[in-house]
């Protein structure tokens, strides 16, 4: 079975109130199991196994939710500048180079404050607001997704 396939029915399970989905295609066998629901939050499980012999390959990690009190302190006051998409976080435009902005810089709308690398290209990121970087909450070199909170604004 097809990669993207499989892909597309862990996506399927993982969004819907489906707890298990069972697909045979020719002499393959895809078992994909919800686990229940916990306070740490959702799991999904895949196992493909061919009809003759069974073979494990557990595909998805457990997706871990902040506890009430981090959740508390995770607020954040002020302006958040968010990634416009999925790539890797860069704070410099070169390794060993100065980083673009540090926490207490004044920045102005639509000056450069870092670099996310998608599909070997280097997009700058801009401020959308002007003021003071209060908080850079991403690493360096971490990758980062679409939406989320790269640096606050105060």
């Amino acid at each position: 079975m097809d990669l993207r396939k499989l892909k597309t029915l862990i996506d399927l399970v993982a969004e819907s109130d489906i707890a298990e989905l069972e697909v045979t295609e020719g002499e393959s066998k895809v078992k994909i199991v919800k686990a229940p629901s916990a306070a740490a939050g959702q799991q999904v499980m895949m196992m493909q196994q061919p009809v003759a012999a069974p073979v494990a390959a557990p595909v998805a990690a457990p997706v871990a939710v902040a506890a009430p009190a981090e959740t508390a302190q995770a607020i954040p006051t002020g302006h958040i500048v968010k990634s416009p998409m999925v790539g890797t976080f860069y704070r410099s435009s070169a390794p060993g180079s100065p980083a673009f902005v540090e926490i207490g810089n004044a920045v102005r709308e639509g000056q450069t404050i870092c670099i996310i690398e998608a599909m070997k290209l280097l997009n700058e990121i801009e401020a959308d607001a002007s003021g003071v970087i209060t908080q850079i909450l991403v690493e360096n070199g971490q990758p980062v997704e679409f939406g989320q909170p790269l640096f606050i604004i105060g």
